[in-house]
């Protein structure tokens, strides 16, 4: 009797830790690790929800889902979430970014498991041209800079070094990765209960 009086606190305290630290999309079924930093929790994974309109796989392959999840433009980005759950401001993403910066270094955010773990699923551009997997992750954020840019991050690997960074107004004559029309991954936040 006292084994199973264990067995059932385990699976209880199983269950508990799994509904801790992972989200099930009600809408497609799709299972997401997440974590808590300071007050918001991250989904550690890009999202994966198919969209009818502005959304694709990079190069249009549907194996790459699986991985690097889907790519939107920023319209759809700002409506791909599930109920309680956002697209980060250009702020969410700084408090991130101060947050490992203070705690474990950036360097190590990247397929990091016990970390917001950014996947490098590359983006579509303006012009829909596909590039960058496995190089770069672009995410949006939902600060929008007017009615043709918007603020995104980006994790990109350069000589086998991490830049981080989030895209500012001024580059936009220079980058135009912000125009609202590329198509780069999501990322979605949630306040923590507690």
């Amino acid at each position: 009797m006292k084994k199973i009086i264990l067995l059932g606190i385990f699976i209880v305290l199983m269950i508990n830790s799994y509904a801790q630290d992972y989200f099930k999309d009600p809408r497609d079924g799709n299972v997401y690790k997440t974590i808590q930093i300071e007050k918001t929790i991250w989904m550690a994974e890009n999202l994966k929800y198919d969209t009818k309109e502005g959304s694709s796989y990079f190069d249009n392959d549907p194996n790459n889902k699986a991985i690097y999840g889907v790519l939107y433009d920023w319209q759809t980005a700002n409506k791909v979430c599930p109920d309680g759950w956002h697209i980060p401001s250009g702020d969410e993403f700084k408090e991130m970014l101060d947050h490992y910066d203070k705690s474990i270094g950036l360097e190590k955010i990247v397929r990091d498991t016990n970390t917001v773990n950014f996947q490098l699923g590359g983006m579509v551009d303006f012009e829909g041209t596909d590039s960058e997997i496995d190089e770069s992750g672009y995410y949006w954020t939902s600060t929008e800079y007017d009615k043709n840019y918007a603020l995104y991050f980006d994790y990109l690997i350069i000589l086998d070094n991490p830049v981080i960074d989030l895209s500012r107004k001024e580059d936009t004559e220079d980058v135009h990765g912000s125009e609202k029309s590329s198509r780069y991954s999501v990322r979605c936040v949630s306040l923590a209960n507690n």
